[in-house]
């Protein structure tokens, strides 16, 4: 099952409305409602998340005016004084909440653990001391290279509370991968652990960091502090690296939170660009803090008593927005899973809903289609009757695994929210509301109150119904990133200068092919430039290809996707050879290794093809798009006059 086709989409004409008793409870409990928070926030955008600042987060000092936009960068509540570990921990100590559980972990060999709000709080004022010890202030950068474990958003928070910007590092990324985000960041410290369990085997984290960090090759680093999770035996370089369990026992559980200005720096986190160089988003604070709370608390339409799952990693953005700062700014119950889906326990995920209750389920459609190939007899025999929402994240979903979903999982009563959103926005853009959308299989259905999203032509005019375009964003919205770390001008050439500013409207170009339906239903389509999802994560093509080419055997590589029934998207790479190198299947699996070291494990390409030479117009371009047919075994399509060598697609197509 890949992702879906126009085709398919035109044809898709199934509505699923919300059941009359879910609408009943909800917070937002009908289309109508929907629309008039939308007209409101459309109306006067101002006022509308003013209203919500007040109202959802506790503030240190008010602000002084709400938007300062100068295109296109926007300052978000300037002057308030804010802290999201304060309104993710110390506001609910006051309330019963205290007691609550805030996170609830489960480690892949079984082990377990469950943190109160206050058990939380205490722990990550322990480490922000820690922190502090360790010669971190305000300002400073802090790398997390880190398993799916407590510790990881004990981490975030520690940081968010002294005013360290943290730049979590999915532990999928290689060393190489590591070092780069390390010196972009100019991270002062860095947290990681011995290593992760992953499908059975103990996936190595600090031996990574040492790689990364030998003959000083990231200079700002002064201290690596080290979880201990699988006790296997590692190297501690002295004067340099710290165990976290022979330090936060000591440390003062006394932290009051540093007042941060609403525009201060949260976080940087790396995503994939166009270029090799992945791209530094900057967040910040206050208007960060009022997004992922109030769209995870409308989208998920929270209640106290949920047990809500994301089965996201923290190294991305969803772990970010809807795994730590969302759903705790709520006072929510948080399930953080470690493991996966694996050959020994297929069916672990619902073994985890079944084991905790879980209420909320989000997950990828890439894990969706996995658990269709694994079979119906895995969830079939699982209770999963306190599930009550379900949702989609990170690439769209086809139909057919949406059906899938639906039936088998949620039992043909739960709604699903399909959302779309990246990085780059924060948090949720286009999205159902579960007691207020109808939803249609495969469409993001509506945008969230107060985005202004659009189907746009490259000069910005709207497009009719059923008719692609490109997906644009109008206004500006409080958790929207700030800027590209260090670089103005890539913010402003990448999101900003693609599409020109139609009737003075900036549009923020999100890089995404989209259409609207006759009702005003969002579906998206996936990547027009050259970034590929892969199993719902963002790789880009350069990255893929500066991998390939930095192999002593490779001259030149021209890396496309190709549809995967599982990944959604695979990597496809073409190759050609150094003079005195010749094709065979070994190199092609050193190759595919050299590719894993250089970047990690979800960059491996599916396939490697040899070639003699790569089809270029006369200016020497790579013409993509014909790689792109020949990779999905398709008919090549388009214009051949500007090919230099018509003969390199004879030789081609003979494979």
């Amino acid at each position: 099952m890949s992702q879906p086709t126009i085709e398919s989409i035109l044809q898709e004409k199934r509505l699923f409305a919300p059941t009359p008793e879910f609408s009943q409870q909800a917070t937002i409990g009908s289309l109508e409602a929907y629309q008039q928070l939308y007209e409101q926030a459309a109306t006067d955008p101002a006022a509308f998340w003013a209203e919500l600042a007040d109202k959802e987060l506790d503030w240190f000092q008010k602000w002084d005016q709400v938007l300062d936009w100068q295109p296109p960068f926007a300052k978000w509540f300037i002057n308030g004084k804010i802290n999201i570990s304060y309104n993710c921990l110390d506001r609910h100590l006051t309330t019963w909440r205290k007691n609550k559980a805030a996170l609830i972990w489960e480690g892949e060999p079984g082990d377990s653990r469950t943190l109160t709000y206050a058990q939380l709080h205490r722990e990550v004022c322990q480490m922000a001391n820690v922190l502090k010890d360790l010669g971190v202030v305000k300002g400073d950068r802090v790398g997390i290279y880190m398993p799916m474990i407590p510790e990881a958003a004990i981490a975030m928070l520690a940081c968010a509370r002294i005013g360290a910007p943290h730049s979590v590092v999915f532990g999928g990324f290689s060393a190489e991968a590591l070092k780069a985000r390390l010196l972009d960041a100019e991270a002062k410290v860095v947290i990681t652990a011995d290593g992760g369990f992953r499908k059975d085997k103990i996936v190595p984290l600090k031996p990574a960091v040492d790689e990364a960090l030998k003959d000083n090759a990231v200079p700002s680093v002064q201290k690596v502090l080290v979880v201990q999770r699988t006790e296997q035996e590692i190297e501690m370089v002295s004067d340099r690296d710290v165990w976290w369990h022979e330090l936060q026992p000591n440390a003062s559980a006394n932290c009051p939170a540093e007042p941060m200005d609403s525009e201060d720096m949260l976080f940087i986190l790396y995503t994939s660009g166009t270029t090799g160089q992945p791209k530094g988003v900057v967040h910040t604070t206050g208007g960060y803090n009022l997004y992922t709370h109030v769209t995870c608390k409308w989208t998920f339409d929270l209640k106290e008593t949920d047990v809500y799952w994301c089965t996201a990693d923290v190294g991305w953005i969803t772990g970010h927005s809807y795994i730590v700062y969302g759903p705790l700014s709520n006072g929510a119950t948080s399930l953080m899973y470690e493991g996966a889906p694996r050959a020994s326990n297929p069916g672990c995920f619902w073994d985890v809903v079944e084991k905790y209750g879980v209420t909320i389920f989000y997950t990828a459609p890439t894990a969706i289609r996995a658990f269709i190939k694994m079979g119906d007899q895995h969830p079939n025999s699982r209770d999963l009757s306190s599930l009550r929402i379900l949702g989609t994240v990170g690439e769209p979903i086809n139909p057919e695994a949406w059906i899938w979903y639906h039936k088998t999982i949620g039992n043909e009563t739960c709604p699903i929210v399909d959302t779309w959103w990246q990085t780059e926005t924060g948090g949720f853009m286009l999205t159902p509301l579960p007691g207020a959308t109808p939803t249609k299989p495969g469409s993001a259905t509506l945008p969230f109150p107060g985005i202004l999203a659009d189907i746009v032509d490259l000069e910005g005019n709207p497009v009719a119904a059923n008719e692609g375009g490109y997906l644009v964003v109008k206004h500006p919205w409080p958790s929207m990133m700030r800027t590209v770390y260090k670089n103005d001008e890539r913010f402003r050439n990448t999101y900003w200068e693609h599409i020109p500013p139609k009737d003075g409207e900036y549009l923020y170009f999100a890089g995404d092919g989209a259409r609207k339906d006759e009702d005003g239903y969002f579906w998206v389509m996936g990547r027009v430039d050259d970034v590929m999802n892969i199993s719902g994560h963002r790789l880009g093509t350069m990255e893929v290809e500066s991998a390939l080419v930095s192999h002593p055997a490779v001259a030149e590589a021209a890396v496309v996707s190709r549809p995967h029934e599982v990944k959604g998207e695979d990597v496809y790479a073409f190759v050609t050879l150094e003079g005195t190198h010749a094709s065979s299947d070994e190199l092609k699996a050193e190759l595919k290794q050299h590719v894993v070291s250089e970047i990690g494990a979800i960059a491996r390409p599916g396939e490697i093809r040899f070639t003699d030479a790569l089809p270029k117009t006369r200016s020497g371009k790579i013409i993509r798009r014909f790689l792109r047919n020949l990779a999905a075994g398709e008919e090549l399509v388009g214009d051949i006059s500007t090919m230099e060598d018509l003969t390199v697609l004879d030789k081609l197509r003979e494979g």
